[in-house]
């Protein structure tokens, strides 16, 4: 995979937990658009999947699924994302991300229109794993084009990105809902979906960073091979990236309790609407794309680390007390409180992972990228079965409990940038305090 980290003009490669410097000299018009681009694709990866999701409901109440059956099926989408994930790299680096990024968010649609219109558990299934393996390529060569403007612009610019991502899901979530409302039929829904969100995809091409992706610097490559086979600090990388998985799957954990089940629960646990059921998906983008546009200030100000601790934490009280006290406004609060404390778990675990010494170029990223499905995959059939043997309120407690692992695992995160460091030209050495 191409190099989505940076170095400096000196040849130093930053620490693994450094975010990029403020710069004051105003990016180039073509990077500002190559922004606005990336945003886009984001964007549309939002908006497509989550129009699915208010139609979870009635797809599982047709096909006479039980908890547990849904789960398996809805834990095809990080299957396919974790057998196709690893591919990326090799497609970004042969076909560049700008052009695999939007290929990919094409075909998602195309899964998504299949697990719509499944007459059966198979074809739910198939359609979902579709889906799955082609978002999780989209996933990282979006975030690979965006770190690539982020090292244009010289400063934290990804979170915002994510943002966007909540701004489509929150728009697709309210598409899906209003549709299910009106009992629109799946197959046009998701069809018209499609087509819409493909051609925005289609569109910013022209507007994306022209060729191939950068390597990593030659300067940079003997980090990887000064370090002895056994020492601690080859271990030391390990251990790190571990727990940078740990804190990005807990965020996805959250993520899919709200994707996958915030509808099911309202409907069937608590008896709302249609339109109330999707409230809940929409309450957790939508407080994510608050802590995602709040989030790159926060990061450059307190660090990755003081801002993880805070979100986990969030997200442990938040939805530990929807839980203890279940309530149909209760829940739906509980859920945007969680999407408000994973907002900058997924980023910050992806950038402080691509940064990481020791590792070929990219690597990092591809393998965070690729193990956080494994909370994705993990989390519905858990749930689902826990749901089945009691209620899936009590399944729900994964969601304080992955908030519980981000407050643990946060001190490998980057600590506050010093005083005045934000001000330090680009090619000077990183002034942060890390963990690692």
């Amino acid at each position: 995979m191409p190099r989505t980290g940076f170095a400096t003009s000196t040849g130093k490669t930053p620490d693994a937990m450094t975010p990029p410097a403020r710069s004051s000299i105003r990016p180039a018009v073509e990077v500002r658009r190559a922004r606005v681009a990336v945003a886009v694709l984001f964007f549309t990866n939002g908006a497509l999947f989550a129009n699915l999701i208010p139609r979870y409901p009635a797809i599982k109440s047709e096909l006479g699924l039980s908890n547990a059956e849904f789960g398996l099926a809805v834990a095809a989408f990080p299957l396919g994302a974790l057998i196709a994930g690893l591919a990326a790299g090799m497609l970004i680096r042969r076909f560049r991300s700008s052009r695999v990024a939007i290929a990919s968010t094409i075909l998602t649609s195309v899964g998504l229109i299949v697990a719509g219109i499944a007459p059966s558990w198979i074809a739910l299934a198939a359609g979902i794993f579709l889906a799955g393996a082609m978002d999780s390529i989209t996933d990282v060569a979006q975030n690979s084009h965006g770190l690539r403007v982020q090292r244009l612009y010289k400063r934290s610019i990804l979170n915002s990105f994510h943002a966007v991502w909540s701004i489509g899901a929150v728009t697709g979530g309210l598409l899906g809902a209003a549709a299910a409302q009106l009992d629109v039929p799946r197959g046009t829904h998701l069809v018209v979906s499609a087509v819409t969100f493909s051609l925005f995809a289609l569109y910013t091409y022209r507007f994306l960073l022209a060729g191939p992706e950068p390597l990593e610097p030659e300067a940079a490559a003997p980090i990887a091979t000064t370090v002895p086979t056994r020492s601690p600090a080859r271990l030391g990388k390990w251990l790190v990236l571990g727990a940078l998985v740990v804190i990005a799957a807990s965020g996805a954990v959250v993520e899919d309790a709200g994707a996958s089940w915030s509808a099911i629960y309202l409907t069937d646990t608590l008896e709302t609407s249609a339109l109330v059921a999707g409230l809940g998906f929409i309450a957790l983008q939508g407080m994510q794309f608050i802590g995602r546009m709040l989030g790159d200030g926060l990061v450059d100000r307190f660090g990755q680390r003081a801002v993880a601790r805070a979100g986990g934490a969030i997200v442990f009280l938040g939805m530990g007390s929807a839980l203890a006290f279940p309530s149909i406004p209760g829940t739906i609060v509980g859920f945007g409180l969680a999407g408000l404390g994973v907002a900058t778990l997924i980023p910050a675990a992806m950038h402080a992972a691509d940064e990481l010494p020791g590792f070929r170029a990219g690597t990092g990223l591809t393998i965070v990228a690729w193990l956080l499905r494994l909370g994705f995959l993990v989390s519905p059939p858990i749930v689902g079965a826990i749901a089945d043997l009691t209620a899936l309120r009590y399944g729900l407690l994964v969601v304080p409990l992955a908030g519980l692992l981000v407050v643990l695992f946060a001190p490998v995160l980057a600590t506050r940038v010093r005083p005045g460091a934000a001000d330090v030209a680009p090619s000077d050495e990183p002034e942060l305090t890390s963990a690692s």
